[in-house]
């Protein structure tokens, strides 16, 4: 090899490393412009209202006040019953296509999957207000209430637009997320995996519940996270069907309101400097439970393939 070429392959190494290593601080780097610039954005309204305005339930731009109790709540709560209808539906396909479905139909079935991933959340916004609204109105929330009616959470009149509505849009959101991951983590599960149990003399189901899904677990939860990081931020579609009103309900047919929602909603129509702090407060709240939340899904992961001894997927 010539002086010449290993000249040019040591500067071309250099200019390598350096390229992929700035790529990498472009990282935190943008996260923490980011979170200086909400926290700026939102200083007249920390300096107002301190902590209060995260346990407060007062929305009054006329007045002044703001707290962001039940934006929290509502943000919580729409993720949570999102994940509580996507994750068992998603599972379930996921399973099936790896482990019941015909291989000539694996494919169509995976491709319709990421196809519904990449349908804009305006799309779905307008479906649930058109077609999702009207059947719920008429069939599934008056069985819950004559059936589950002596809870206090499917009590009241039905509206429509609800907590419930758009805890159902976001299921519908996030499950080719959790659907996708979950289905390439299985089908990474060695066949040897199986075989084994099977040859013990496990059943099918017994194979997939005993051998596969604890093979497979951290990848699994990695999955739920992705849809859950999916369902905190949904912005369009929960705005269109939630219903937008500043109130705390036990009842899930009565309507809610979200942080992403709030600020959709009122940031282009801020007429005052407060108003304007006080959304900006909001999206730092937003980002700060998005990252809390994701933390504690990722040490999660980490004591359950800990446990596992390192033999997870």
């Amino acid at each position: 090899m010539s002086s010449a070429h290993s000249s040019t392959g040591v500067w071309g190494d250099r200019l390598f490393r350096g390229f992929v290593t700035l790529a990498a601080l472009s990282v935190p780097i943008l996260l923490a412009f980011l979170v200086y610039e909400l926290y700026v954005g939102a200083a007249p309204a920390i300096d107002r209202f301190g902590l209060g305005f995260l346990t407060s339930d007062i929305w009054d731009p006329v007045a002044g006040e703001f707290g962001a109790w039940p934006l929290i709540v509502g943000t919580l709560l729409s993720a949570f019953l999102a994940l509580l209808i996507a994750v068992p539906l998603s599972l379930g396909v996921a399973i099936f296509l790896v482990e019941f479905a015909p291989k000539a139909i694996r494919g169509p079935i995976g491709f319709v999957i990421e196809l519904l991933a990449a349908i804009p959340s305006v799309v779905y916004g307008l479906w649930g207000i058109f077609f999702l609204i009207p059947l719920l109105r008429a069939t599934l929330f008056p069985f819950l209430r004559s059936t589950l009616g002596f809870l206090p959470f499917f009590q009241g009149p039905i509206y429509g637009p609800s907590m419930l509505t758009a805890a159902m849009i976001l299921a519908i959101m996030v499950m080719p997320y959790i659907m996708s991951v979950s289905r390439e983590v299985l089908l990474a599960v060695p066949v040897a995996q199986r075989e084994a149990a099977l040859a013990l003399g496990a059943t099918r189901w017994e194979a997939v519940t005993g051998a596969v899904l604890p093979f497979a677990r951290s990848g699994i939860i990695g999955a739920i996270i992705l849809g859950l990081g999916r369902a905190l931020g949904e912005t369009m579609a929960v705005t269109m069907l939630i219903g937008n009103r500043h109130e705390i309900s036990m009842s899930l047919f009565a309507p809610g309101y979200t942080m992403a929602s709030v600020i959709a909603n009122e940031f282009t129509e801020a007429s005052t400097d407060l108003h304007f702090a006080a959304l900006t407060y909001v999206a730092l709240v937003l980002f700060a439970v998005t990252v809390l939340v994701n933390a504690a899904a990722r040490l999660l992961i980490w004591r359950v393939s800990r446990k596992a001894g390192g033999t997870t997927a």
